[in-house]
């Protein structure tokens, strides 16, 4: 059975990701730094085929020593997950949003941990000729006023590209999933647009992993029906 580690594990994305994957007869181990909600979805899962690993995924120690215990534990990883997301709102003319403080940790989470996910993951998938996902955004493809969200997605959309043309000549695949508007903790706010499911985001990761060793899916842009592109 195959070995998939994600990050953010605990809720949206990554959560409808681990149980569609356990569904699969993946073995998961989950990442995120809320251990209760990582036990209640291990015990929904079940132990034999996953375990909960507390994790910083802006600490490289940390994420090393999760890749360790999980190639301990089941074997090997098959494939990674760089799940781990926030978003604050903000204005750089200062007129909306938060306090530039507060944005320090998105940018650390979106854009450094997404690296250092990478960094420690990859050793392993090199060993694995395995498959590395990256959750990018739709708001990194296009313009958003005064939304550095956006920009740190941006960044992504580059380190994935950045990633995988390091990667040739390993084996190792890598994908950049950018959903559009999805229904979770970061867009409760956005009652007037069109939203997916994390599900529907799920099933776009399960497909890029489940092809063929010569196929590398290597963008999905995943949008809700009439979400507008800069929505």
């Amino acid at each position: 059975m195959p070995v998939l580690m994600i990050t953010g594990a605990s809720r949206g994305i990554g959560a409808a990701t681990a149980r569609l994957a356990a569904a699969e007869g993946y073995r998961i181990a989950l990442l995120a730094r809320d251990s209760d909600a990582l036990s209640g979805l291990v015990e929904e899962l079940g132990s034999a085929r996953t375990v909960a690993l507390p994790c910083d995924v802006t600490d490289h120690a940390s994420l090393t020593e999760a890749v360790a215990a999980t190639e301990e534990r089941f074997g090997g990883v098959d494939a990674v997950l760089a799940n781990a997301g926030m978003s604050v709102p903000t204005s750089f003319l200062g007129n909306d949003g938060a306090e530039p403080e507060q944005w320090r940790e998105m940018v650390l989470t979106n854009v450094y941990g997404a690296a250092i996910t990478a960094r420690a993951a990859l050793p392993a998938l090199v060993r694995s000729q395995g498959h590395l996902v990256l959750t990018g955004s739709n708001a990194g493809r296009g313009i958003r006023p005064g939304n550095l969200y956006s920009a740190t997605k941006w960044a992504v959309t580059g380190m994935a590209q950045n990633i995988r043309a390091e990667c040739v000549g390993t084996g190792v695949r890598v994908t950049l999933v950018q959903p559009g508007m999805v229904e979770t903790d970061m867009t409760a706010d956005r009652q007037d647009v069109p939203k997916l499911a994390a599900d529907d985001i799920a099933r776009g990761i399960l497909y890029a992993l489940t092809q063929p060793k010569t196929v590398d899916v290597n963008e999905l842009t995943i949008r809700p029906t009439g979400q507008a592109p800069q929505s």
